[in-house]
């Protein structure tokens, strides 16, 4: 019997990327440039698009978004298999200082764009192919992104620690989750603010039976 094909995320998330991985200040990080050639290595087709906003009535863009207080980029990333298999995703990142901070929208410079859209690019690589996925769990996050996925997961776990006190505290719980950031819907994993969700895990933390 023939064996079967791999598909793309079987293939690419059994690439030993060890030799290309890096490490900065304790995080390990995959660096975007031998991301993007270890994918185009095997599916040449891969393109990415940097999703722009439109910033006034020409139809004027930039490489970033802000909803008047903070910024975030946004990456979609297209891998074309020569079996006709497509692999797509669009991811967002926040822009954020190197403390983790979400960057107010009127300081955001080209530069601080610029590092976030490469480290969105990875991210999305991930997510979309598996390579280097691993890297992705615990506190092994690139730069800036690992406090906040160590906050994500720490809220996660306390929201369904709170919410088997009570229908009191579930109902607490949600409430505090919604008002940390209204457009998360109540989702701590879609917040990308380490005050945020420090402060929400500090709610968190108080809500009792």
């Amino acid at each position: 019997m023939a064996e079967k094909k791999k598909g793309i995320f079987a293939t690419l998330s059994a690439i030993n990327t060890a030799d290309k991985v890096k490490e900065k200040n304790g995080l390990k990080y995959l660096p975007w440039s031998a991301a993007i050639q270890l994918v185009k290595d095997v599916y040449p087709k891969t393109t990415f698009e940097i999703i722009p906003q439109i910033v006034d009535d020409k139809g004027n863009t930039r490489p970033w978004h802000d909803d008047g207080r903070t910024g975030w980029v946004e990456v979609s990333v297209r891998i074309e298999a020569d079996d006709g298999e497509v692999c797509e995703t669009q991811e967002m990142l926040a822009i954020m200082d190197f403390k983790n901070r979400a960057i107010p929208c009127d300081q955001i410079t080209s530069v601080d764009a610029n590092k976030s859209i490469k480290r969105c690019l990875v991210k999305a690589l991930a997510i979309a192919t598996g390579i280097s996925l691993y890297i992705y769990s615990g506190e092994e996050l690139p730069d800036e992104l690992a406090n906040v996925v160590k906050l994500q997961n720490e809220c996660m776990e306390l929201i369904k620690k709170k919410c088997n006190l009570s229908d009191k505290a579930k109902e607490k719980v949600g409430e505090i989750c919604k008002a940390a950031d209204e457009s998360a819907n109540g989702d701590p994993r879609l917040i990308e603010d380490a005050d945020v969700l420090a402060e929400l895990k500090k709610q968190l933390m108080a809500v009792r039976k």
